[in-house]
């Protein structure tokens, strides 16, 4: 995914919160690879969606917060 606003295509917290705030399905596969292939990323998949999970319908960063959470345990 190209970011609008980075000028790299690593995945730090900015590149997370834009793939899952407007990334398409493609975009959440290759962050659900990455996640998979680097447990730790799963903590700063937490740490994006806790900053807009109190918007009830901020429903992409719920369900990535729940993914999270699910592969955590």
């Amino acid at each position: 995914m190209l970011h609008r606003h980075l000028n790299h295509q690593q995945w730090t917290l900015a590149a997370m919160d834009d793939c899952i705030a407007r990334g398409k399905r493609r975009d959440w596969v290759d962050l659900r690879q990455a996640v998979l292939a680097d447990r730790a990323m799963l903590e700063k998949v937490l740490q994006v969606c806790r900053a807009h999970v109190a918007e009830i319908y901020a429903q992409r960063y719920h369900f990535w917060m729940h993914y999270a959470e699910r592969h955590l345990a």
